[in-house]
Formats: C-alpha cells, structure tokens, sequence
C-alpha cells in the first residue's frame, strides 16, 4: 500500500525535481578565492532551460498564453537594442546571456515544469530547507568568529557564499523565511503551518547576523505586506510574535545587540553621516544617473557601467570594499555596479530596457494580486498566493540596494518563475491544481 501511494507521488513531482536540484546545488560551497561567476547551480539552470525546449519540441503545442508570452518576452526588447549599444559583441553577448537567463529563461522554464499548486509548495519549501541550511552555516560562523570581517571581528554570517558575496545568504534567508511566512498564513493543515511558522522565526537570527540593511529593509517590508493580505487579525497576532521573538533574541540572550543597534542605527544616518559604503553607494547612483543623461533612450550598453564608471564618479568614490574572512584571505573588491537594479538598468539600456523590464514586473505584480483576491475569500491556494507576492514585493525592494550577480542570482531566477507560474497560471483558477498551459 505504501508504495501504490509514493510511486505516482513522485511521477507527479518529477517535472520539478530539476528544479529542486538547482536550490540544492547552492548549498554547496563556494571558492573562497572565487570571482562570484557562473557555478555548479548556472549550469543545472541552463540544462533545465535545455530540459524544457525538448519537452516543447516533442510536446509540438504552444507552451504559453499570449498574455505569458508578452508578459515573459517583454524584457527582450530592450536587451536586443542594449546588446548592440555594447562597447563589444562579447560583453553584449555575456550581457544579454546573464538577463536572459535571469528575468526570461528560467522564469520561463519554472512556468512550464510546475504543474499544479503541490509542485509551487514543493518549491517554496526547497527555498526553506535551503535558507536554514545556510542560516545553521552562518549562525555557526558568528558564534565561533569563521565568518566574514565585519568591524574588524570575522563574525558576519555569509553561509556558504563567502566574503565575496556577503548578499548571498542574506537573500538566501530572506526568500526562505519570505516562504515560510506565506505557508504559514496559508489553509495548509495545522502541522505544516506550524513547521513553516517555526521555520520563519527560526531563521530571523541568521537574517539579523548577516547585518546586511538591504535585506532587513526589503524582509520587513515583505512581512508586513503578506500579514496584511492575509487579513488585519493575523497581521496583529503574527506581528505580536515576531516583536516578541526579536525582543527575546536581542534583548534577552543579548545577540549581538551593540552590533546590531549600531547597524539598525546606521539606517537612519544615511543622509545625515553616512558611513562610507552608503557615500560609495549613492556616488554610484549618481554615475550611473550620469550615464543615464548622455543616452537616455539605449542607456551605455550592456556591461558598460564598469568602463565608464570612472567618467562619471566624483572623489568621494573609494578604490573598492574590503573583503576577508570566511576562508578568504584580505583582498580589495572593486566597486563594479551602483548596487541598485533600475539605477544599472537606465545606465546600460536606457529608458527602453527600463520601461521594458519594469513593466514585465509590474504586469506581473497586478496579475499576482489579482490571483490572490480571487483565493483570498474561499478556497485553496492562498498560500502560494502569499509566497507569489512575497517574493515579487521582496524582490522589487531589495533592488533598490542591490542588483544581480553572484552565485544566488539563480535563485531570483527562480523566484520569478514562482511569481510568473502563480500570476499567469496558477491564479487563475480556483481549483486545487491548475493546469499548466
């Protein structure tokens, strides 16, 4: 009997076990001495892509609606005319690849392997085992001081990624416990949102020892925004928690508190005295306006902001970010985008790529929304609904502190794959399982 039941459970789910897969590959550690490239969870990512172009093929029907198609292609548009504006057919060819994959294939791909609302939550919960994974990782580097440097002590909890990509595992957690929090909120049985409410909270520890502000900003955001689409009393209650919980971490067991005050502290000094990562970061935003300003329409190209960095960045500009820690010896990182997503878009594709890729996020955003209203009253989905906007309005902040790159850019890959699959799918219908297409 046993068998007869988990045998076509797993036909069900092996569309999406390549999928799984590639959460999993980014447990695995990086080079300490790395440069932050492709890796093992790249490659899987591109196989997959490859995986479903011969399911199409053999398939011979249309994959998508005209709506996902149009949605999904938009970003095209201005990648093709940023690709030509590029200083060489090389960099606009890496250029293009890295978007394709990240903002078009991927999404693509996670929209066509996921066939119902079990294989979305089999994702959201690969996304949870994976953010506790590395969260166990850095809580363990800050307790035993093998993580990054941070204020002289290497106690910065990196995870797996390292000291080169100090975001990696911030985003990692942040998407975990983004998941965690809408399983939770969801109309799963009580054991399951139990696990997923424990998960979340669990994870606020790793998310405050990676002291990365962009995160914290974007992951309270986000919370606030799915406690209050799941209705006003289960905001209060879940909020009660959560202050609760941060209460007795910081104030109680004394977690890091001067540290994390100092940090918390530092959010509301950027304008006033800013420290001198928020100066390296708002003269990059300028540069990257500067660029901007000379081609407006096409932007400098693709991989074009590093070359004219330069040009356009006043004094107050460092030489780069100090890195060390984590396994990795002392280096000096180069400062190489204005770590803010729509601020590197108008630079390199100008108002067309901006509009372009913009648009196909805000399209998805109102087709996300519009899926939830539709399973908020009654019926199941609710809490796909709640991890689909999370991610999306996570996502959408954190680009205003960061961009892509590193090895957990796969991941936002298939964050928008989730997010594509429930506003061009799976929100449409109210039964159980939506089909695919």
């Amino acid at each position: 009997m046993s068998h007869a039941l988990t045998l076509p459970r797993m036909r069900s789910f092996s569309p999406v076990l390549p999928v799984v897969a590639v959460v999993a590959l980014l447990a695995l550690p990086v080079s300490p001495d790395g440069e932050g490239g492709a890796g093992p969870a790249d490659a899987l990512s591109a196989l997959v892509v490859l995986y479903c172009v011969i399911r199409v093929l053999r398939d011979r029907r249309r994959p998508l609606s005209r709506t996902a198609a149009v949605v999904l292609g938009l970003p095209v548009a201005g990648l093709a005319v940023a690709a030509t504006g590029a200083a060489s057919a090389a960099a606009g060819f890496a250029g293009m690849g890295r978007y394709l994959q990240v903002f078009v294939l991927v999404p693509v791909a996670v929209v066509l392997l996921v066939r119902g609302r079990s294989d979305f939550r089999l994702l959201a919960w690969s996304f949870v085992a994976l953010a506790v994974c590395q969260g166990a990782i850095g809580v363990h580097q800050f307790a035993t001081g093998t993580g990054a440097s941070y204020q002289g002590e290497e106690i910065r909890a990196v995870g797996t990624f390292g000291a080169t990509d100090v975001m990696g595992m911030a985003s990692v957690v942040s998407f975990g416990l983004v998941c965690a929090l809408g399983l939770a909120l969801g109309r799963a049985p009580v054991r399951h949102r139990a696990v997923a409410a424990g998960c979340a909270l669990a994870l606020l520890l790793p998310l405050a020892l990676s002291f990365s502000r962009g995160a914290w900003i974007a992951t309270a955001v986000t919370c606030v925004a799915q406690l209050l689409l799941a209705g006003p009393r289960r905001a209060l209650k879940v909020g009660a928690v959560l202050v609760a919980v941060s209460v007795v971490l910081v104030g109680g067991f004394g977690v890091g508190s001067a540290m994390l005050q100092e940090r918390i502290g530092s959010i509301t000094q950027v304008a006033d005295a800013p420290d001198q990562s928020v100066t390296d970061r708002y003269t990059m935003w300028a540069a990257a306006v500067g660029m901007w300003r000379e081609r407006p329409l096409t932007g400098v190209g693709l991989k074009g902001f590093p070359e004219q960095r330069d040009a356009h960045a006043s004094l107050a500009l460092s030489s780069g970010s100090d890195t060390e820690g984590a396994g990795a010896a002392f280096r000096r990182q180069p400062l190489l985008s204005p770590h803010n997503m729509y601020l590197l878009v108008l630079a390199e594709q100008g108002l067309i790529g901006l509009l372009a890729l913009a648009g196909s996020w805000l399209a998805l955003l109102v087709c996300a929304l519009r899926g939830l209203v539709r399973v908020r009253g009654s019926g199941p989905g609710l809490d796909c609904a709640l991890v689909a906007c999370g991610l999306l309005v996570w996502q959408l902040t954190d680009f205003f502190y960061a961009d892509i790159g590193g090895p957990s850019t796969v991941l936002t890959a298939l964050c928008f794959g989730l997010v594509a699959w429930w506003a061009l799918v799976g929100g449409r219908f109210r039964e159980a399982s939506a089909p695919c297409r």
